[in-house]
């Protein structure tokens, strides 16, 4: 399948997902974008249409934690990373007082680093 193809057929399934999936302000929803390199990831709040939280592989306290983790052995690769990013997020979350939120995976597989995200996720302690 050619990439032009793979991102139209992708954002047809967002569409889709999106019809169903909305965040409230008690419920909000986290949004996944995954790039080659990196994982991105934001809470919203629909009805006022706000970022509450957002958080990516590529934040300066993602990556200090990263390279600590990778001198210990802990992270070995992408999937491990955004495990971490999942985790961080909800404390970030727990801060701001969202306990709950719906899961958005932007039309892409639930499997290896949406998963993993998703895992790191729960482990932080939101519900979804």
């Amino acid at each position: 399948m050619r990439p032009e193809k793979k991102l139209e057929a992708r954002l047809r399934r967002k569409k889709r997902i999106r019809k169903k999936i909305f965040g409230f302000p008690e419920r909000p929803r986290v949004s996944v974008f995954r790039s080659h390199k990196h994982i991105y990831a934001q809470i919203i709040n629909d009805v006022e249409g706000h970022t509450l939280v957002a958080l990516s592989s590529l934040s300066p306290e993602v990556r200090t934690k990263v390279e600590e983790l990778k001198g210990k052995g802990e992270i070995k690769g992408k999937v491990d990373v955004a495990r971490l990013v999942g985790r961080m997020l909800a404390e970030k979350a727990k801060e701001k007082g969202i306990t709950k939120v719906v899961f958005d995976r932007s039309g892409y597989k639930y499997h290896g680093r949406v998963k993993a995200l998703a895992e790191g996720l729960r482990e932080g302690g939101l519900e979804f």
